[in-house]
């Protein structure tokens, strides 16, 4: 299994959604990358990665707000395709398999990326973290 990580910001409040009987959040995580190209001069380039997080637990979503910083992993995916002007274009996808917000919302100032609500400035915001135990993991009788 190939796995990715990202830490981002969303673009967008998240959308919850029902599939054939099972529930789904999309959202979708930028992330921008500032260096100096040859010349040295500043650039940036943002990376979008769409996100699918299929869940019962959609407490999360309330929080999944624009702006808002969020790490999350799952498995990627990756589709070509031929956009407006004829150009080869592709978008990247993940199928999250947990995510946890982080301290920073964008819209507001300041805030670690600890996901301790206690030292980020939104003591009144829950630090949500939802996760997918493998049930190998959860029978496990290791006395440690």
């Amino acid at each position: 299994m190939i796995k990715l990580q990202i830490i981002g910001n969303l673009g967008k409040d998240c959308i919850v959604k029902e599939v054939n009987g099972k529930t789904v959040i999309n959202f979708s995580v930028a992330h921008t990358e500032r260096f100096k190209d040859a010349q040295g001069n500043p650039k940036e380039r943002t990376t979008w990665v769409e996100c699918a997080y299929w869940t019962d637990r959609t407490g999360i979503a309330p929080y999944l707000t624009r702006g808002r910083t969020v790490y999350a992993e799952g498995a990627p995916e990756a589709d070509a395709y031929t956009n407006k002007e004829g150009q080869a274009a592709a978008t990247l996808r993940m199928r999250v398999q947990s995510v946890q917000l982080l301290g920073g919302t964008g819209t507001e100032g300041g805030g670690s990326t600890s996901g301790n609500a206690s030292n980020t400035g939104y003591a009144s915001r829950p630090v949500v973290k939802t996760e997918t135990t493998p049930v190998a993991e959860q029978e496990d009788d290791l006395p440690f």
